[in-house]
C-alpha cells in the first residue's frame, strides 16, 4: 500500500509537471518580430530561423504562407502567424472549399506533419487603408469567417485563432482625446461586425501603429511626441497623461473597443518599427532611440494608461527588404532591424539578459567587388543620364536622395551608387557593370561615413526566384525624374 501511494504520487507529480508545461506553451512571452521576404536574395530560412533563436524571439509573424519558411520554422519552438495576402481575400470569401484548402495545405499539414507550432492566421493586411477605396471592405469578413469555419472543421480553433491585421487609421479621434475615440465612420457598422466576430472566436483585435509615419506625413507633427521620452507638452485626457504618440493611439483602440462594448478585448500591435534610410527623418539614430524605448516599456511589462499589464508586439521588421513597394515612400525598404544579409543596424536589447542584436551566421557572399564609375568617365558624357535611370528603375537607390545616408555624396558617388547597385542585384555578372564605357569594376570598397555600397549575398537561384522578381524594382517615375535632377543638380 505505501508503494502504491508513492507511485500515485510521482505519477501525480509528473502530470501537474506536463500541465505546467502545456501552460508556458500556451502562454505568449517574448516580443515578435515580422519577416517579410520582399528581397531580391533574401536570406535562406534555416540561417533567419537560427538568427531568430539566437536572439531570443519566441514570435515570427509572415505575410504569407511559403512552405519553406514555415517548413524552416519546424520544432524551433517559435509561435507563428502566417498571412493570407490581400489579393487572396476575394476567393477565400466566396468559397468555404477554397477556405479549407488553404487551411489544410498551409496550417493543418504544418502542424501535424511539420511541427510548426501556428498560433493565429492573419487574413489580409490592413485591408481598409483608404488607399484602397474600399476594394476589400465587403470581402474582409466573408474571408474571416470562412477561414474560421476551415479552422473549426480540421479541429483547429481552438489552438489557431484567426484575426486580421489593420492600420490605426480605422479609427480616430475627432479631438485628438483618446477617450473620443471610435472606428472610422464610414467604416463603423462593419468594424463593429469584425470585432464581434472576433471576440465570439476568442480572436485579438490586430493593429499596426506607425508614430513614423504621422512625423513623415504632417511637418508640423512634434518630433518627440513619436519617441517614447523627452516631450515637454504631454496630453492631458481627463487625468490620463500621454507623452508619447504610440500610448495615445493604443488607447484611442482601447475606447473604441469600450464604446462599442468590447472594452476587455485583447489586442495584439502587429507592427511597431522605424525605418532608417529613405528619409530625413529615417536614420539610424532615430530607430534606435525609437526602436529601444519602445522595447524597454514592453520589457518593463509597462503598458498604457487603460491598459497597464504587458503589451503583445510584433517589431517591423526583422530584414530590410530591397524588392518592396516604395510608393507609400522610399523608406520602405529600410524597416529592418538588420540589413539584407542580416547584419544588425545598431544597438537593441530585446530580451532581459539581451547585450545587444545578434547577427545571422553562415551567411554567403558574393566576391568583395564594386561597379563603380570609371575615372577616365566624364561627367558630361550623355549616356550619364540614360544609364543612371535604367541602373535605378532596376535596383535600389532609395539611400540617395536628401536626409539619406547616402545623401552627401557627390555626383560621381551618386552614379558609382546606382551603378553598384544594379550590379549586385544581377550578381555581380561581368555584363552587369557595362555601362556604355561609363563603369569599372573594382575591389577597393568605395563606402564612406554611413553610406554603405553593399555586397550582395549569394543565395540559390531557386531562392531568389521565390521572391519579388527584379522587374519589380521598377522605381516610380517621380523617383527617377529626382534622381536625374538630383545628378544634374550637383554637376
Amino acid at each position: 500500500m505505501g508503494l502504491l501511494k508513492v507511485v500515485d504520487f510521482a505519477g501525480l507529480l509528473v502530470a501537474m509537471l506536463l500541465l505546467f508545461t502545456v501552460l508556458l506553451m500556451g502562454s505568449v512571452s517574448g516580443i515578435g518580430v515580422n519577416w517579410g521576404t520582399q528581397a531580391t536574395h533574401p536570406l535562406p530560412p534555416a540561417i533567419v530561423v537560427k538568427m531568430l533563436r539566437d536572439n531570443g524571439i519566441q514570435q515570427v509573424k509572415l505575410f504569407d504562407a511559403d512552405s519553406t519558411t514555415l517548413n524552416a520554422l519546424k520544432n524551433s519552438g517559435i509561435q507563428v502567424m502566417v498571412g493570407i495576402p490581400n489579393d487572396m481575400l476575394y476567393t477565400l470569401a466566396n468559397s468555404v472549399q477554397a477556405a479549407e484548402k488553404w487551411v489544410a495545405k498551409n496550417v493543418s499539414a504544418h502542424i501535424s506533419s511539420n511541427g510548426v507550432d501556428i498560433r493565429y492566421v492573419a487574413v489580409g493586411n490592413e485591408p481598409f487603408l483608404t488607399t484602397y477605396n474600399g476594394s476589400f471592405e465587403a470581402i474582409t469578413l466573408p474571408a474571416l469567417q470562412n477561414i474560421q469555419s476551415a479552422l473549426t472543421k480540421a479541429g483547429l480553433s481552438s489552438q489557431v485563432k484567426v484575426t486580421v491585421p489593420l492600420n490605426a487609421d480605422v479609427y480616430e479621434s475627432p479631438n485628438t482625446l483618446p477617450s473620443s475615440g471610435n472606428f472610422r465612420a464610414n467604416i463603423q457598422a462593419l468594424m463593429v461586425q469584425i470585432v464581434q466576430f472576433l471576440n465570439a472566436n476568442g480572436a485579438p483585435f490586430t493593429v499596426n501603429i506607425y508614430p513614423f509615419i504621422s512625423l513623415y506625413d504632417d511637418p508640423s507633427f512634434p518630433p518627440d511626441y513619436a519617441f517614447f521620452n523627452g516631450y515637454s507638452s504631454p496630453l492631458n485626457d481627463n487625468g490620463r497623461i500621454y507623452q508619447d504618440m504610440f500610448s495615445a493611439n493604443y488607447d484611442t483602440l482601447v475606447w473604441a473597443l469600450q464604446t462599442n462594448g468590447y472594452g476587455n478585448m485583447s489586442i495584439i500591435v502587429g507592427e511597431i518599427g522605424w525605418p532608417t534610410d529613405g528619409d530625413i527623418n529615417a536614420n539610424l539614430q532615430n530607430a534606435q532611440r525609437f526602436s529601444q524605448g519602445f522595447m524597454s516599456r514592453y520589457l518593463a511589462g509597462q503598458g498604457t494608461p487603460m491598459r497597464s499589464g504587458p503589451l503583445d508586439a510584433y517589431l517591423f521588421s526583422l530584414i530590410d527588404e530591397d524588392a518592396k513597394s516604395i510608393q507609400p515612400g522610399n523608406f520602405e525598404r529600410h524597416w529592418g532591424m538588420f540589413y539584407i544579409d542580416g547584419t544588425p543596424k545598431y544597438q537593441l536589447s530585446i530580451t532581459a539578459n539581451s547585450n545587444g542584436l545578434v547577427a545571422a551566421s553562415n551567411v554567403p557572399y558574393l566576391a568583395q567587388q564594386w561597379c563603380v564609375m570609371s575615372p577616365s568617365a566624364s561627367l558630361d558624357d550623355p549616356q550619364v543620364g540614360p544609364t543612371v535611370s535604367y541602373a535605378c528603375a532596376n535596383a535600389d537607390c532609395t539611400s540617395l536622395g536628401y536626409g539619406t545616408s547616402c545623401g552627401s555624396l557627390d555626383a560621381r558617388g551618386n552614379i558609382s551608387y546606382a551603378f553598384n547597385s544594379y550590379y549586385q542585384i544581377q550578381n555581380q555578372l561581368a555584363s552587369a557593370c557595362r555601362f556604355s564605357n561609363l563603369s569599372v569594376v573594382t575591389t577597393t570598397d568605395p563606402s564612406t561615413g554611413d553610406c554603405k555600397f553593399r555586397i550582395m549575398i549569394n543565395v540559390p537561384t531557386a531562392l531568389q526566384s521565390t521572391s519579388s522578381s527584379v522587374g519589380s524594382l521598377k522605381q516610380p517615375v517621380g523617383l527617377l525624374l529626382f534622381l536625374s535632377l538630383l545628378i544634374l543638380s550637383i554637376l
